[in-house]
């Protein structure tokens, strides 16, 4: 059984396969998103629950986000990553983002992590009470190869938008944040767990309105895309900010079927072990709703067959 240590994290200088090979250890990255974002520290307490050095290290390594999270597993540039679960359906059955791209059938789930909320964010006084209202905007729609981007790209389609009626721009959510703070944008999108730090920072020093993500052209999309559902983000989920309705995805633990089954099936008893349970608990709010009943909730690709060992021995399925 790997046991729970202290992890390396951040983006560490790893010598190499044949490095690790060499010394007998096994490095394992777990690509996440941006620093300002749940991914990063929430794979922080992943990284350490998996750990075991000297013979089993875990890294959490920043990233762009999904898209490049897949990029990278495919690539085996990196073990594992937090991936969207519409992006790790798309990618593993090349529709939508993916049209006409060969499939990434190399693509396994690890688990499901928690659920994700659409987050629209518009500066007071900005008049956006609705996704229509964006048309002439600056909005930012995250950068390019964040999954964040191509909901923002669906959403605004669903609305009868399109960027080139907005003032887009594509940046992380730190600096989308500072540019609604400075007045030089309007709105910006985010998909995350709440509270968000970055956008709870905001909340605090500035405060703004969260945008509806709902009505019919809502309605649609969960209907047509099964790993879109509806979701509410509360009143105060933001200090005195006023909740709204949203499209929630969630937060997959990817990883490749070329990884020994072995290997990631001891990574996911480690992941649902009581240890790991202190460890989330004792960190981001986000972590608390990382359970073991909703490990196989919204899995859009297979399972490893390591991991799928685990929740067959747990009765999750048959």
């Amino acid at each position: 059984m790997i046991t729970r240590r202290s992890v390396l994290a951040g983006a560490i200088g790893l010598a190499g396969t044949a490095a690790a090979q060499a010394d007998d250890v096994t490095y394992f990255r777990i690509l996440t998103g941006g620093t300002a974002g749940a991914y990063f520290p929430i794979g922080g307490l992943v990284a350490s629950a998996i750990s075991n050095p000297p013979a089993m290290v875990a890294a959490t390594i920043a990233s762009s986000g999904s898209v490049a999270n897949v990029a990278a597993v495919e690539a085996g540039t990196a073990q594992s990553a937090f991936v969207q679960s519409d992006i790790a359906h798309w990618a593993y059955s090349g529709t939508g983002l993916y049209e006409g791209r060969p499939r990434i059938e190399t693509l396994r789930a690890i688990a499901n992590l928690y659920p994700e909320s659409i987050q629209l964010v518009a500066r007071k006084g900005s008049d956006i009470k609705s996704v229509a209202d964006l048309r002439g905007k600056r909005v930012s729609l995250d950068e390019p190869g964040s999954g964040t981007l191509a909901d923002a790209r669906i959403i605004l389609a669903a609305y009868g938008l399109s960027e080139r009626e907005l003032e887009a721009v594509y940046l992380p959510v730190q600096q989308a944040a500072d540019g609604l703070r400075a007045g030089a944008l309007d709105a910006f999108f985010n998909v995350s767990g709440w509270p968000q730090s970055t956008i709870a920072d905001l909340a605090a020093s500035l405060g703004f309105d969260l945008v509806p993500i709902a009505g019919p052209q809502a309605a649609a999309l969960t209907a047509r895309h099964k790993f879109f559902v509806a979701g509410v983000i509360p009143d105060n989920a933001y200090k005195g900010v006023t909740g709204a309705q949203t499209i929630d995805v969630h937060a997959l633990w990817i990883t490749s079927s070329k990884q020994p089954a072995d290997l990631i099936y001891e990574i996911t008893a480690a992941l649902w072990a009581p240890a790991t349970r202190k460890l989330l608990d004792s960190g981001p709010a986000i972590g608390r709703d990382i359970r073991l009943e909703t490990a196989l909730v919204g899995v859009s690709i297979p399972l490893h067959a390591g991991a799928e060992r685990f929740y067959k021995e747990k009765g999750l399925i048959n």
